[in-house]
């Protein structure tokens, strides 16, 4: 594991230091998956933070104590971060657990479990737009430069976790079968309700209607970036400047348009279908 200023090396993955250690890693590793453990996994930049306010009250029957009163980080902490260590073992069952992980360097035990995992994909033209303005509020990952510079780095790879069409290839192992469940952030901005519908189906959970629309109520964007157990205002400014840029920015579809140009874009886009040339996955924003 190669340490660099403010990433660690991690099989070939760039992983930010602030959030990341040997032990995490190894904790990671050896970490015993339960059966009834729900994951959402992500590319970063693609629902995370949502599905950290989702997962929970869907898993506990509606309840929106946690979402209110405990800190996203902890109640579906990340698994391969420095905080899982102190607080996943002590979550009661079952537990909602996120991670950017790539599919081959999940922990042995998942692979023999049956924990279920719902994936969140989202156009990579905004996945693009929403990690440059987090690189420039935050302190522990390098500048962007131009959004130019941004977009070619993130082609090749060089940001933490890698290539976006690497991450989304490698959970679309068919040895999952049944185990994962495919969705969109555009799908979910969409139809939140039925989104959440949709995830208690998988997860074979039942709400009442009037529990499910009060949960889809709660983890509407506007609610939650008033939330301040999920905005990130209670980080300190020094590692994140919510004065540069809020972290919950704007969670909308589509913002790209403000940022790239026709040449850009056509780059951009003729590399993405290179990458994901033969793998028969169509996403909605193929068609834009």
């Amino acid at each position: 594991m190669a340490d660099s200023g403010l990433y660690l090396d991690y099989h070939g993955f760039m992983l930010p230091k602030v959030a990341h250690s040997e032990e995490s890693l190894k904790y990671l590793q050896s970490f015993q998956v339960k059966d009834d453990d729900v994951f959402a996994v992500t590319y970063p930049k693609s629902g995370t933070t949502w599905m950290q306010e989702i997962l929970p009250p869907l898993l506990n029957g509606g309840d929106l104590t946690a979402v209110e009163t405990i800190p996203n980080w902890d109640r579906a902490p990340w698994l391969e971060e420095t905080r899982a260590p102190v607080v996943l073992d002590k979550l009661p069952s079952p537990r909602a657990i996120v991670s950017h992980m790539h599919y081959h360097l999940m922990p042995s035990s998942f692979f023999k479990s049956k924990a279920k995992i719902i994936y969140v994909t989202r156009n990579p033209k905004d996945v693009i737009v929403s990690s440059f303005h987090f690189h420039k509020m935050v302190s522990f990952l390098e500048d962007p430069g131009t959004f130019e510079e941004f977009t070619d780095k993130f082609l090749s790879g060089k940001l933490v976790f890698g290539k976006w069409t690497d991450h989304v290839k490698s959970w679309r192992n068919p040895e999952l079968g049944d185990r994962i469940m495919f969705i969109t952030y555009e799908e979910m901005l969409q139809d939140l309700h039925d989104a959440l519908r949709r995830m208690l189906g998988f997860l074979g959970r039942e709400l009442s209607a009037e529990a499910l629309d009060r949960v889809v109520d709660h983890c509407t964007f506007k609610n939650m970036k008033s939330n301040k157990m999920s905005n990130y205002s209670m980080v300190p400014q020094n590692y994140m400047d919510n004065k540069k840029s809020a972290f919950l920015r704007k969670g909308v579809a589509g913002d790209w348009k403000n940022h790239f140009s026709p040449e850009l874009d056509a780059k951009f886009t003729a590399v993405i279908q290179e990458e994901m040339k033969g793998t028969n996955i169509r996403f909605p924003w193929d068609e834009e």
